[in-house]
């Protein structure tokens, strides 16, 4: 076990930021998906945009709760592994009752804050924290149970958007976040199976329950739902938006988008998504043109 670092308040307190992954926050973006569709047609823009930006600090601090408490709970694995040793909790830098104790603080803190959007944004970032905790307490270690939890946190950022800008949405909506979400989940460990067949890389145990074709079926079943659902979407959108033509053309850089991804997948270089797409420019481009598709059927 090795010693506690020395180097006072100021590294402790770096060493608690750097385990609140600050980075991770990109992920939560993902909050704005539901404004950004109903910006067009919605009457109250900068309502919607303040109950956005409140709900994207309010999950942020929420995750990073999560992160802390994972650490913590994996201190003894992770000092056991070549990277993972490098941890602030596992290298000694944040003692465990630290972790723990800013754990409460973050979580305290977003939940706090949420509620100057709606109490709805406070329930969902209860029941994401809840079941978050199940996940670093033991369901982790639970085949496709763990699939599903991870995919879950994606598909309640979209929620928590949402709830906190008082959004209705859409079936399909949900449909396209839910299976991108297990999509990437399920590509992210096959590239792990990938890895581990390829080096002797350690893994996590859960991983040693799956086959590699098993993954590639659940990726690929999820990818087949995902484009299907957002091209019924599209056509919904379409009706939304005067029948605009744009609406159907954002099938066109969606599609292709997702099987770029699936490229990176089935090589088994699937790692973080926010890593593939901050690296891959044709990816960073087919999505602004998505972007871009989606704004003219709203705006021309």
């Amino acid at each position: 076990m090795p010693e506690p670092s020395s180097g006072g308040p100021v590294k402790l307190v770096r060493g608690v930021i750097k385990t609140a992954r600050p980075k991770q926050w990109v992920k939560n973006v993902l909050v704005f998906a539901a404004p950004f569709f109903a910006f067009a047609t919605a009457t109250n823009r900068k309502e919607m945009l303040f109950a956005a930006i409140i709900a994207f600090i309010a999950f942020s601090l929420v995750a990073s709760s999560v992160y802390l408490i994972n650490d913590a709970v994996d201190v003894e694995a992770d000092r056991q592994h070549p990277t993972k040793r490098n941890r602030p909790i596992a290298a000694g830098i944040v003692p465990v009752p630290v972790a723990y104790a800013a754990a409460v603080v973050f979580f305290g803190a977003g939940l706090g804050i949420s509620f100057l959007a709606s109490w709805q944004l406070a329930v969902v970032l209860g029941v994401y924290e809840a079941v978050q905790l199940g996940y670093c307490f033991g369901l982790k270690h639970q085949p496709v149970v763990d699939l599903a939890i991870v995919g879950s946190g994606f598909l309640m950022r979209s929620v928590a958007g949402g709830v906190a800008a008082g959004i209705a949405m859409s079936q399909w909506f949900l449909l396209v976040t839910a299976f991108g979400s297990l999509f990437m989940v399920a590509g992210k460990r096959y590239a792990e199976i990938m890895l581990f067949e390829r080096t002797g890389a350690k893994i996590r145990s859960s991983l040693k329950k799956y086959s590699a074709s098993y993954l590639r079926f659940v990726w690929a079943t999820s990818a087949a739902i995902l484009i299907m659902s957002y091209c019924l979407w599209a056509f919904e959108l379409r009706e939304k938006a005067d029948n605009s033509v744009w609406a159907v053309v954002s099938m066109v850089p969606f599609v292709v988008a997702v099987l770029r991804y699936a490229v990176d997948v089935d090589s088994g270089n699937a790692g973080e998504p926010e890593e593939i797409a901050l690296r891959d420019r044709v990816l960073q481009v087919l999505g602004a043109t998505w972007v871009v598709t989606l704004f003219l059927s709203f705006y021309l």
